[in-house]
């Protein structure tokens, strides 16, 4: 294992990528692994390194595992040492970045589990799906509701730069569209942040490493690492 955090990127439209840009904007050197949250992360394998069975995962230089986006948002603000994607501790920025992530990683992203069930539920009847659907849709449109309203002026969620409030935002937001769970039209500060956002270099090549495709970024990514070797050298770790 190398000495530099590796962190999965799940696919398809994994909530991951927005993490990815946070370390692209960061510009501290990392490494990748894509997972098949369709079929890779459904492994033993996979359980083991997570046992929740989900993306993010984030393995640190000293080889520790951490799970849950919040934590490895946390983890990435340790180390924002020049506060490129952050605001220094104890500050009302650093407050209200917390604020804007947390309710971005709860609220935010837990209104599509419904919609999300719908799509996966194989033994759900249709009226089931169609029940699940229409409550993920009213949800998320009252969690955009609330985002609309918590949004001011700025160009960003914090100011005039992204932060990591941003980042968190973006690998999400695009599940709006996936889902047709909302109207665009409707949130006309939501949808003029994110294209922002899905302009940045770093969002579009977050979205390249996702799709597969070929892609420079900032230069802090320092290569793609296979997912058997991040299981085995974890797996190895732990039992050691």
């Amino acid at each position: 294992m190398t000495s530099e955090p590796i962190l999965t990127s799940g696919f398809p439209l994994g909530s991951s990528a927005g993490l990815v840009t946070a370390f692209e904007w960061l510009g501290k050197p990392y490494r990748l692994t894509r997972v098949d949250m369709l079929g890779e992360m459904r492994t033993d394998a996979y359980k083991r390194l997570n046992g929740r069975v989900e993306t993010p995962v984030l393995i640190t230089g000293e080889g520790r595992v951490l799970t849950e986006t919040m934590a490895i948002a946390l983890w990435l603000e340790a180390r924002d040492l020049e506060r490129r994607i952050t605001f220094e501790p104890g500050t009302p920025e650093a407050d209200r970045l917390h604020q804007y992530v947390a309710f971005l990683n709860t609220g935010f992203t837990g209104a599509f589990t419904p919609l999300w069930v719908a799509l996966e539920a194989e033994e759900a009847t249709e009226q089931e799906r169609e029940t699940l659907r229409k409550f993920g849709r009213d949800f998320v449109a009252k969690r955009h509701e609330q985002l609309e309203a918590m949004i001011g002026d700025s160009a960003y969620l914090l100011g005039d730069r992204p932060t990591l409030a941003d980042a968190v935002f973006a690998g999400v937001a695009r599940w709006a569209d996936f889902h047709k769970a909302v109207d665009p039209q409707d949130y006309p500060r939501i949808q003029a942040l994110r294209q922002r956002i899905e302009a940045d270099p770093a969002f579009r090549f977050a979205l390249a490493v996702e799709d597969g495709r070929p892609a420079i970024g900032s230069g802090a990514m320092k290569g793609l690492v296979p997912l058997a070797d991040v299981l085995r050298e974890t797996s190895n770790a732990l039992a050691a």
